[in-house]
């Protein structure tokens, strides 16, 4: 039996090494992923990112990139009340055309926020109506803040300080009492004044009177048509910087089309110096293989930074940047192609008295002008969004605007603004290079 089983292979002692190896295979594969998440679970100080994180600072950050807030202060020391979109004393309501949910009545105001949610502002006492918790009342002294609470815990939405109350029951909803101060928030969906600044006479306009408007006779401004006067006020809102966006995102745009353009017209000749079956020379293909390393070694930021310290700042150094590192990919993309054409067809060129430029351009450009076009196009899409890093660092364009926007809480919706367009932009840029792929290579 036991010759048997050899003769027709079958060795038991095998195949139980063979499954001793396989159980030990699986054994020890999860332990080695379990040690490295555990390494990178304390290398990366992820209990402590927990920690620090906030995320109810990543709420009103995303609430804020999607909604806008009106205040409604009331000065203690001067007297007075003041309605203003964001605060700003440039969108400031009249009290005489106050919004229907605030209530004036002298100095004092009753503000409705909705649902139940109710602040009443009389003198310097603030009484705050929360459905399901009770009223809560503050009162503005010459040290800070005096707060009477419904009895029972104290939610953790209520800052109960003796210089400064802050309440905030719901993220669209907020009230702050200092001794000098009693200001209450209430947001709303969408981007405040996005068409046309608060003072602007286009301001609060529908679409239908704009469109009345622009075929009017009767002109706003007497020097221009009131076409002309609205495209200037969208223009020139300087609370969105529509066309100082719109002028940074071309910028971002030429700087990815021209760093892509230059980096593919130099890296197509250089291919031919780096392919083994177009130059013989040993030597020469070696140097041109290690400068395509060399510049795309270095990456696209570096190559930024280098240029920014020559050159100064401006869209011109990140356009240096992106060709400097893409001659390098590109270059080397190419001469690979390069070496894997079809000398058949350079010898049919060859065999009509064809010179060499012509062999080139009739024998070899034909066969890698599929993978020239794929690779250029798909590096253009690429370089629009590294182009919009680039800017941050300085070079300019989109980028810079974006950094700009984020270094304060306050401008979240520009952020989220110029994302957009960002976004937008790429998306186009996607679609045209599908649509040149199609006409260039399938001919379609």
């Amino acid at each position: 039996m036991a010759v048997d089983t050899l003769e027709h292979g079958f060795d038991p002692a095998e195949v139980f090494r063979k499954i001793r190896r396989r159980a030990a295979y699986t054994l020890v594969v999860p332990l080695m992923i379990l040690a490295y998440l555990t390494y990178t679970w304390f290398a990366f100080d992820v209990p402590g990112i927990l920690e620090r994180a906030q995320p109810e600072r990543a709420a009103i950050l995303a609430t804020d990139s999607v909604a806008y807030k009106v205040h409604v202060t009331k000065d203690i020391r001067r007297g007075g009340l003041e309605i203003a979109i964001e605060g700003e004393r440039t969108a400031t309501y009249d009290n005489a055309e106050a919004p229907d949910w605030v209530k004036i009545d002298g100095d004092d105001a009753v503000i409705d926020l909705g649902e139940g949610y109710i602040v009443d502002i009389s003198g310097k006492t603030m009484r705050f109506t929360v459905p399901g918790y009770g009223v809560i009342t503050t009162t503005a002294t010459g040290k800070g803040v005096e707060t009477e609470l419904p009895p029972g815990d104290v939610p953790d939405w209520i800052k109960d300080d003796p210089r400064k109350f802050d309440a905030r029951p719901t993220l669209d909803r907020r009230v702050q009492v200092t001794k000098t101060k009693i200001e209450v928030h209430n947001y709303f969906g969408g981007w405040e004044n996005f068409w046309f600044t608060f003072n602007s006479p286009l301001h609060g306009k529908s679409f239908g009177e704009l469109v009345s408007l622009a075929r009017s006779d009767e002109r706003i401004d007497p020097e221009r048509s009131n076409l002309s006067f609205i495209v200037h006020e969208f223009l020139s809102n300087s609370d969105w910087q529509h066309g100082e966006v719109f002028v940074a995102l071309f910028e971002t745009i030429m700087m990815a089309v021209l760093g892509t353009l230059t980096a593919a017209i130099f890296g197509l000749p250089l291919a031919f110096l780096a392919a083994r079956n177009f130059t013989p020379s040993f030597v020469m293909r070696f140097g041109v293989r290690r400068l395509f390393d060399f510049l795309r070694g270095i990456d696209m930021l570096i190559w930024s930074l280098i240029f920014i310290r020559a050159f100064g700042l401006g869209p011109l150094t990140g356009a240096l940047a992106i060709a400097f590192t893409d001659t390098g990919s590109l270059g080397k993309l190419f001469s690979e192609a390069l070496e894997n054409i079809d000398n058949k067809q350079v010898e049919g060129v060859r065999a009509t008295g064809a010179s060499q430029i012509q062999r080139y351009r009739y024998g070899v450009i034909p066969q890698i002008l599929p993978v020239f076009v794929s690779q250029v196009l798909y590096y253009l899409e690429s370089n629009t969004r590294s182009a919009t890093v680039i800017g941050a660092l300085g070079a300019g364009g989109i980028g810079l605007m974006l950094v700009e926007t984020m270094r304060t809480s306050r401008d979240w919706e520009n952020t989220s603004y110029i994302i957009i367009l960002t976004i937008l932009v790429v998306i186009v840029m996607d679609q045209m290079s599908s649509w040149l792929r199609r006409k260039l290579i399938e001919g379609k």
